[in-house]
């Protein structure tokens, strides 16, 4: 499968359907894979194509490990997954990277009326209508809400409060019902400053890339 590389060689979905993961992933955990392979399985996509942001929107980029740390371990996370690929582009962006511009620049750069997925959890959904032209986006992918059994559909008052009718049913129609479970990246770095265990909450790749940095240790990721 072709990857994407920092020399910036272009996706290519023309014919295909592809699945963005955009988000911190610090560090990425069993969860985020759990969700892209069941997101890669129910709607029959081709490529999930993780996306490390450099600095997202609505976190302090100065609480983040590095972010060629945090691509290191997506990279090595997925690197057995031939349906999982790497990029780089929000990493490459030099201010906060928002979701309606990576959307543009991956349809832009494979010259494709095809609109893309987009992963998000749904947490991230309750948070949609304060997202940088949240309406324009639902217009420009599919949003894929992986949501647990039993997910709390409160949110979807606000929702129609802020988009059309229409934009509502498409978002609700891409709420997929994916594995409960129960990881976090913050859990897992306050489980680090404690002195406690993260096997099985992260790939043994990841695991020992952390504990070789010494990442999490304490309130500065390094």
């Amino acid at each position: 499968m072709p990857c994407v590389h920092p020399t910036g060689a272009r996706l290519r979905f023309m014919t295909q359907r592809i699945a963005l993961y955009g988000g911190s992933f610090d560090p990425i955990h069993n969860g985020h894979l759990i969700i892209a392979r069941a997101v890669a399985e129910t709607l029959n996509v081709h490529r999930v194509v993780f996306l490390p942001s450099a600095r997202p929107p609505h976190k302090n980029a100065d609480d983040l490990a590095a972010a060629e740390h945090r691509e290191a371990m997506v990279r090595i996370a997925i690197r057995d997954e031939p349906v999982f690929e790497l990029s780089d582009h929000d990493l490459r962006e030099s201010g906060p990277t928002y979701t309606i511009d990576t959307i543009a620049h991956f349809t832009k750069s494979e010259n494709s009326d095809a609109r893309p997925y987009w992963i998000i959890g749904a947490d991230s959904l309750a948070e949609l209508t304060t997202w940088h032209r949240a309406a324009e986006l639902i217009d420009r992918c599919e949003i894929v809400t992986a949501a647990r059994p039993g997910w709390d559909d409160s949110v979807v008052a606000s929702l129609r409060s802020a988009f059309t009718s229409e934009q509502v049913d498409r978002l609700l129609a891409h709420v997929l019902k994916t594995p409960q479970i129960d990881i976090s990246a913050t859990d897992i770095r306050g489980r680090i400053r404690a002195g406690l265990s993260i096997r099985y909450l992260v790939p043994d790749s990841v695991h020992t890339y952390i504990v070789e940095h010494g990442f999490y240790r304490d309130e500065s990721n390094g």
